[in-house]
């Protein structure tokens, strides 16, 4: 087994970036930074607010946007037991990470499921790049377990990033911050006293750092790295759409040096949104709660608001005896986030192999067809 002391996997020290340099390295991004350069298309009809102020431009977008796609696909998708099968079974990394070698994402079409987005009345995309089990769907640097080392072969993450820029759909990228369940210096259980923070493997597995030999920081330029490949390599995105927000607030929320994280995101690409969940810092752009999860958000103000719910019922993965959301049903979210003056993330589970269930289907392009007869509900 690879030694947990340093994690970055087969990248020469010369190759590394140090946080001063990712921080430092946004001028050399060939994404619109700035009033001088052509809006992305996405925002194709802001382009007067583009000229004045890119982040005002998209956030005028995100207003408007009212429905957008969340898509939860990974390796917990061959299990079709949700995409917190690893916690909840307690498998261990080894074990959990042989599922890479069945991962083929053979039916996973980006532009299928972006015509089903666009069918539907939706604006953007919220695209799970990395969840808590740590599997990357794009090419990085930072880690082998990801697709590309996978037999898929691909970077499932550049083919949705065109496949909506070819539809104008925003897209957001999705980062699964606060678990990590397979870095072996990532959220501890003696700094982050939530249970979920890791599985309670008996005895405790030794993939993990010792107390002794945890470095959180390592961690944190883990996940600075990986977020600054999703803003360098892609294009211009909507934002990014960080998840996990109960284990910094079950703790020292300063460890997360979050401002020096959205510092990053904001100098690569200023237009873009910030969100997390329901607002763990105070300066994100907008607050993105689960539909239980109304009630932690406490300092909406001005902030536009999404509300993310799923089409399964019980599970955001694919989890193969959930049921699914009637149409009715479906479009009581909707309305249920137009009541609130929010945006609905209304969420698919592919199947293992990348294909969309359908009943999933149904339920969308039924919303779509109503959205079109009768305008969204009042």
């Amino acid at each position: 087994m690879k030694s947990p002391r340093s994690f970055r996997e087969k990248v020469p020290a010369a190759q590394r970036m140090t946080r001063r340099e990712l921080l430092a390295s946004g001028a050399a991004l060939a994404v619109p930074s700035a009033a001088s350069g052509p809006a992305p298309g996405f925002l194709d009809n802001y382009r007067s607010t583009w000229a004045r102020n890119p982040r005002e431009a998209t956030l005028a977008w995100f207003r408007d946007a009212k429905f957008g796609l969340f898509i939860h696909y990974g390796l917990y998708s061959l299990e079709g037991r949700s995409e917190w099968v690893m916690y909840r079974e307690k498998i261990r990394p080894a074990d959990y990470a042989r599922l890479a070698r069945r991962f083929t994402a053979s039916r996973f079409s980006a532009a299928r499921i972006c015509d089903l987005a666009v069918d539907a009345g939706m604006k953007y995309v919220t695209m799970v790049a990395k969840h808590c089990d740590s599997f990357c769907l794009w090419k990085t640097k930072q880690t082998d377990f990801n697709s590309t080392k996978s037999p898929a072969g691909r970077d499932l993450v550049a083919e949705m990033a065109q496949a909506c820029a070819a539809r104008r759909l925003g897209l957001f990228m999705f980062y699964e911050h606060g678990f990590d369940w397979r870095h072996p210096h990532g959220p501890a259980p003696w700094d982050w006293p939530i249970r979920m923070v890791r599985p309670a493997y008996d005895p405790p597995d030794p993939w993990y750092a010792s107390r002794a030999d945890y470095n959180f920081q390592n961690y944190l330029d883990y996940v600075s790295g990986g977020i600054h490949e999703l803003l360098a390599q892609y294009g211009p995105v909507a934002g990014v759409w960080l998840d996990g927000a109960a284990v910094p607030a079950s703790g020292d929320l300063s460890k997360f040096k979050l401002p020096e994280l959205y510092a990053m995101i904001r100098k690569l690409q200023p237009h873009a949104l910030i969100s997390y969940k329901w607002g763990i810092e105070g300066s994100e752009d907008f607050v993105a709660p689960e539909a239980p999860q109304l009630n932690k958000v406490k300092t909406r103000g001005s902030r536009p608001m999404e509300i993310c719910w799923t089409t399964q019922k019980g599970s955001w993965g694919w989890k193969a005896d959930a049921g699914h959301l009637t149409l009715d049903e479906g479009w009581e979210e909707l309305a249920k986030a137009r009541r609130r003056d929010a945006n609905l993330l209304l969420n698919i589970g592919p199947l293992g192999d990348g294909s969309v269930h359908p009943a999933q289907e149904r339920l969308l392009r039924g919303i779509g067809a109503r959205l079109r007869k009768t305008g969204f509900p009042a």
